[in-house]
């Protein structure tokens, strides 16, 4: 190899490396859209769970729990909060989120507040729908315990 690095050297290291990465990154993008289908249950995907994210977003939810690991670390994650605290259920999840959004805040002194958002019953229900959407989503055993 010669002992100096010329212009032609670079280029060649610049063209190589740019055209080795686009090619990478288009083999990752087309991995990631044939196994994405395989994961998210997709065919699970009804308008009470487009309802109860959307209700998620305009509540801003994701500023203080996390959901799959994303989110603000304030609040607890909710990523499997349908069988922490339905067992699995539907109904009885449903249950649980009506009683528990009713009585926030909990008024425990020294302990985190979760505001009032004063949703009606059908919210509930839709957001209870999006977050047994979100548990059912193959997360690779995201979170690594049972309560988050």
């Amino acid at each position: 190899m010669s002992d100096t690095f010329t212009k032609g050297m670079a280029r060649n290291i610049y063209y190589g490396g740019s055209v080795f990465f686009i090619l990478l990154f288009a083999g990752l993008a087309m991995h990631t859209t044939r196994e994405m289908p395989k994961s998210d249950h997709r065919e699970n995907l009804t308008q009470a769970v487009v309802n109860g994210k959307a209700v998620w977003e305009d509540n801003n939810c994701i500023g203080c729990h996390t959901l799959i690991g994303e989110g603000a670390y304030y609040a607890p994650e909710l990523g499997n909060v349908f069988y922490r605290r339905g067992g699995g259920d539907l109904d009885a999840f449903k249950g649980f989120m009506q009683g528990w959004m009713k009585i926030q805040p909990l008024g425990i002194p020294g302990r985190r507040q979760m505001p009032q958002f004063n949703l009606t019953e059908q919210q509930v229900n839709d957001l209870a729908e999006f977050l047994k959407f979100t548990a059912e989503i193959d997360v690779n055993s995201w979170p690594p315990n049972i309560e988050g």
